[in-house]
């Protein structure tokens, strides 16, 4: 069967219930879901400040848990195509939209194109990248945290963690033959001896530790 044509998923590459589809596209569909949830909430926000620039939402706490502060700053509408501007939160409702229909095809275990599923991790990488910015803008930059846009950083942490385990194990990428090959293997044996869970486990708490250490006086 040639690479452009959608097949049924094969047998994992790990044995594990872990490595399978069902677990990672289970996690990826849920964490694109409360991804999808927050952007619908932040561009209701958006919307409302719009309406009313002065006025105050309920995630607005104090000078540095504050959503307006962040709606209202460039970083949070910096896209533009010509004379137009797009608040980020739009560009995620299209985004975890994609995600979740990926995430529906790889429970239905269909075996995606060689070329679809390697954009697709750049996309998600892509997309994590791009929610890291905005995380180190609001804590560094502008100096204020909105709690919709942390939970929108860990979504898409746990969506793109989950997405890269079922790109090594399910789709069973990148290839075993070739110059590819050496990476591979090491893959294989990352996520057979749960490093990646570990890892996982570690950056989360990092996370979690940063923006305690930094502006844990303020949240609490």
């Amino acid at each position: 069967m040639s690479d452009s044509t959608i097949s049924e998923i094969q047998r994992p590459s790990i044995r594990g219930w872990r490595h399978g589809a069902t677990w990672n596209y289970l996690v990826m569909l849920l964490s694109s879901l409360a991804a999808l949830l927050v952007s619908l909430a932040l561009s209701a926000e958006t919307l409302q400040l719009a309406r009313h620039p002065s006025a105050k939402l309920g995630c607005d706490v104090n000078a540095v848990v504050s959503c307006s502060a962040v709606a209202n700053s460039w970083q949070a509408e910096f896209i533009h195509f010509g004379s137009m501007s797009f608040p980020n939160a739009f560009f995620g409702i299209a985004a975890e939209s994609v995600f979740i229909t990926l995430a529906v095809l790889g429970l239905a275990k269909v075996r995606l194109p060689k070329w679809f599923s390697i954009a697709t991790w750049w996309g998600g990488l892509a997309a994590a990248l791009y929610a890291y910015w905005l995380f180190t803008q609001s804590m560094f930059v502008i100096n204020a945290l909105c709690p919709w846009c942390l939970g929108l950083l860990f979504a898409t942490t746990l969506q793109f963690m989950s997405l890269s385990h079922a790109t090594v194990t399910v789709q069973n990428l990148p290839s075993a033959d070739g110059s590819l090959g050496g990476l591979r293997r090491g893959l294989n044996t990352y996520y057979r001896l749960g490093f990646d869970l570990m890892l996982d486990v570690v950056w989360i708490v990092a996370i979690i530790a940063l923006i305690l250490v930094t502006k844990g006086a303020a949240i609490f």
